[in-house]
């Protein structure tokens, strides 16, 4: 599985206040650690309460990759933030992300180009997050066929099909597990399928509990990449025994040396 650290973003209030006194620090050992704990990638995000959002994006750019040239995925609804970001990364990055309008896929797909991005994208339009898996599934079908049209290579696209939280929408959790089952169907090979696993335990006494159990799930329906804490040493064995038992690696006694890398 392919895991981006969830961690360098904002809307952390330990990570805000590092933007905010441009605290290099701590951006870059909180980078470091994730890396450490098994990250192939980092979400970058610069919050909601910066003043200035294209200059923190730079800043917060540039200071990660002082120290590492893992690929980052620039976390912003932002157009001129999401540009500033693309223009600093070092390795290929990620664009996460766009809904299945039209309107924001002809503005992001250029940007992906231009910069030999990846790029995320939400089954979302502007009717909000469909409840079924059917519904989602034709959104995104609408992006792959936009992705395709462009002359974009498949292999860099990734399919979110938006986990809600399950405190208060519960029953679109197996929706959401189909939706990546039928992904996987859409094209040979197939775009990948990716989540933002931390939003299903939103607002739950049990997050962590949740979020193990459902990525479990979610793996074994297909999941390829998830934006989790890799902090979480609990969340990441998760990932290597279902990999063994869904038969993608070889077991051995000391398979779970493999969360503390």
């Amino acid at each position: 599985m392919f895991i981006i650290g969830e961690r360098i973003n904002g809307m952390f209030k330990d990570v805000a206040r590092a933007i905010k006194e441009k605290d290099k620090k701590f951006i870059q050992d909180l980078a470091l650690k994730q890396i450490e704990k098994g990250a192939n990638a980092l979400d970058v995000n610069v919050g909601t309460a910066v003043d200035e959002p294209v200059s923190a994006m730079e800043w917060l750019v540039k200071t990660i990759t002082e120290v590492t040239d893992v690929s980052l995925a620039i976390d912003t609804t932002k157009l001129n933030v999401m540009e500033k970001g693309l223009e600093f990364c070092k390795s290929k990055p990620i664009i996460n992300s766009s809904s299945a309008d039209e309107e924001k896929l002809n503005a992001l797909i250029p940007l992906a180009k231009k910069y030999n991005a990846s790029l995320i994208g939400l089954t979302i339009s502007r009717k909000g997050i469909p409840s079924d898996a059917n519904s989602r599934l034709e959104l995104a079908i609408n992006i792959l066929t936009k992705w395709q049209e462009n002359g974009m290579n498949i292999e860099d696209l990734y399919i979110d099909a938006v986990i809600l939280p399950v405190k208060v929408a519960q029953a679109q959790c197996v929706e959401v597990l189909e939706t990546i089952r039928q992904i996987k169907l859409l094209s040979q090979p197939p775009p990948k399928t990716i989540l933002g696993l931390s939003n299903v335990s939103q607002g739950t006494k049990y997050r962590s509990l949740i979020n193990r159990t459902y990525l479990a799930m979610a793996i074994s329906a297909g999941l390829d990449t998830a934006i989790l804490d890799p902090l979480d040493e609990e969340l990441m064995k998760v990932i290597h025994t279902s990999e063994i038992l869904l038969n993608k690696t070889v077991y051995c006694d000391s398979y779970l040396k493999g969360c503390k890398k």
